[in-house]
């Protein structure tokens, strides 16, 4: 693989479970955004949140989008906010494919059920007490930024291997 895979969606969606098994299919190395800021600044995503506040957080994300985004031939999961930065996203395009994973607001209600695990998912819900309106709500917000993905799946009822071969089919298309 000689561009990046870049799997960008909504919380919940898959990007890091699909984006290790891809890494491992394609033999090449996976970078997790988010644990990768974690380990950068010694402490969890929520930590940051509720420490530094989402403004500090997304510094550090755009820090992170600009060292991995120079690598070649890597998968990386972003967050899913790391497109609202439009120099987010045309660093990520600039070596890599962008793929966006979505699934139904059931599912992502199902996957993040774990409360103080989404800072932002979490913030939202706690303000209008209804986590599936939050979720509506920022789906609806991101929706424009989703929509710049070179390929879309979703991964409802996913089985992971057929998604991980249509990716794989996907990028081997585009560096025929």
């Amino acid at each position: 693989m000689k561009n990046n895979l870049v799997l960008i969606g909504f919380m919940g969606t898959g990007k890091s479970f699909l984006g290790n098994r891809l890494a491992a299919k394609l033999g090449c190395a996976f970078v997790d955004l988010d644990q990768k800021i974690e380990a950068d600044c010694g402490m969890s995503i929520p930590d940051v949140f509720r420490l530094h506040g989402e403004e500090h957080f997304r510094r550090l994300e755009r820090q992170a989008v600009a060292e991995v985004a120079e690598r070649r031939g890597i998968v990386i999961a972003t967050g899913g906010g790391t497109v609202k930065d439009s120099d987010n996203v045309k660093r990520l395009r600039e070596h890599g494919l962008i793929v966006c994973l979505m699934c139904s607001v059931d599912k992502i209600l199902e996957r993040t059920a774990v409360k103080g695990e989404r800072p932002v998912l979490d913030s939202r819900h706690q303000s209008d007490g209804d986590r599936r309106a939050a979720i509506e709500k920022l789906l609806n917000e991101r929706q424009q930024f989703y929509a710049q993905a070179d390929y879309t799946l979703d991964t409802t009822d996913w089985s992971p291997l057929k998604l991980v071969d249509s990716i794989i089919k996907f990028v081997r298309s585009r560096e025929a």
